[in-house]
């Protein structure tokens, strides 16, 4: 096990974050700055901490090895491959998983 996993993005969920992010900011520019924050800290923790995440209740992403970190309402979809964390999706909690997986 690496001592410090690297971190990489899907380009979908580069553009949920972009997503959110708007829809925050949309209504306050200082709390959209403050929940970047807080996720950028909490994504960091996957750095020391990969399997932080819990194993989601969905079987067919048990079967394809994501693990899910809550932060907030929101809910990131990842997998550690090797000594990478690699984000999947970025989604709402209230979202219904079986239109998306």
């Amino acid at each position: 096990m690496p001592d410090k996993y690297g971190i990489r993005y899907l380009p979908i969920a580069v553009d949920d974050l972009l997503s959110i992010s708007d829809w925050i900011a949309a209504d306050s520019p200082a709390r959209a700055a403050s929940f970047t924050d807080k996720f950028d800290k909490r994504i960091d923790s996957l750095t020391t901490h990969p399997f932080l995440g819990r194993i989601p209740k969905h079987d067919k992403l048990q079967a394809s090895g994501y693990r899910v970190l809550v932060i907030e309402a929101w809910l990131v979809f990842y997998k550690v491959r090797g000594p990478i964390v690699e984000i999947h999706r970025v989604l709402h909690g209230s979202r219904h998983l079986d239109d998306i997986v």
